[in-house]
């Protein structure tokens, strides 16, 4: 399975995580923003079309730097997904799927539960950041 994920940095240097909402699949965990990469999409249009679905804000192609990606084995699919960093975007974050999000410097990212395939992004953004 593919699935595209950003990590949205803020001017203060934080980066946003979000909550996933009861009722879904690891519910609780906090995860980079994004979702799965539908057919006939690329990566980057599938942040674009996800982050104003899920945080109501507008990214543009060229504002998206893929940073690196995620390859993790869970016990029915494998995932890939490729991390964005994003530093402008238009208009304010807005969740408008009821999760819960937070801006985290990313030496506190390991504090928040997090799925698997999310856990080795962190050192990442940490020697970005």
């Amino acid at each position: 399975m593919l699935v595209a994920a950003c990590a949205l940095i803020d001017a203060d240097g934080r980066v946003l995580i979000a909550e996933r909402p009861a009722g879904r699949s690891m519910a609780g965990l906090w995860e980079f923003p994004g979702g799965k990469v539908e057919a006939g999409e690329t990566p980057e249009a599938t942040l674009i079309r996800e982050l104003k679905e899920e945080l109501n804000i507008v990214v543009k192609e060229d504002c998206l730097a893929p940073l690196t990606f995620a390859s993790h084995t869970y016990a029915d699919f494998h995932l890939l997904m490729p991390l964005y960093v994003c530093r402008r975007w238009e208009g304010i974050v807005q969740p408008q799927e009821n999760q819960r999000i937070a801006w985290v410097r990313p030496n506190k990212l390991r504090d928040y539960p997090m799925p698997p395939a999310d856990l080795p992004l962190i050192s990442h953004l940490t020697s970005l950041l």
